[in-house]
């Protein structure tokens, strides 16, 4: 059906729009902290936030961008469309975060927005990729070796959890493994910042 079709389409433009939101740049405006994208690392996400922010800013980052990546996966269950748009949806989003269009398509790595997807997607593997970030995080101090062996471990806890999506998420682990070169290139050197 045309109009079904054109439904799919229209919920994958506005899943990668919200994708697009810059959730660091908002949340660093209306809290009177420099822009993310001029300071420290220069990258729009929670870390960089608390680096050169608070605790409550980065807190507020992580949960837009989680956030984002939630509501763009969940609005196609929400207007019952096909599971297929649903996987179209995560990875817009994901691409909105990483080439937002609001941001002259410099945007940051994509790891809370991909969790928040794969929180939509599948409840427990969401749940179980948010532990694991957080375990690493508490243990290494790292918050990109944090993300990375998140990224690592997802196809794992997939292909347990939810086998039907192993491919998407082999997918989204491997375009956010891509955002961390220079971060993978540092912590070889064993310069990478730690908190």
């Amino acid at each position: 059906m045309p109009e079904l079709e054109l439904l799919n389409s229209m919920t994958v433009v506005i899943a990668y729009l919200l994708g697009s939101v810059p959730s660091a740049v908002l949340v660093c405006h209306s809290m009177g902290i420099a822009d993310p994208r001029q300071q420290g690392s220069r990258n729009p996400g929670a870390s960089n936030v608390l680096r050169i922010g608070s605790r409550a800013a980065a807190g507020f980052t992580l949960l837009g961008d989680i956030g984002k990546g939630w509501v763009a996966v969940s609005l196609p269950y929400w207007l019952k469309l096909p599971q297929e748009t649903a996987l179209w949806c995560a990875l817009a989003a994901l691409l909105g975060h990483l080439y937002p269009l609001f941001s002259r398509f410099r945007g940051g790595k994509g790891v809370a927005t991909a969790l928040g997807a794969c929180l939509a997607l599948s409840p427990p593997l969401g749940v179980i990729q948010i532990l694991v970030w957080g375990i690493l995080i508490s243990i290494g101090r790292i918050a990109s070796l944090a993300s990375i062996g998140c990224a690592l471990t997802s196809p794992l806890i997939a292909w347990i959890l939810a086998p039907e999506l192993l491919m998407p998420v082999m997918l989204i682990c491997i375009l956010l493994i891509t955002t961390h070169r220079e971060n993978l290139r540092r912590l070889m050197q064993g310069t990478e910042s730690r908190f």
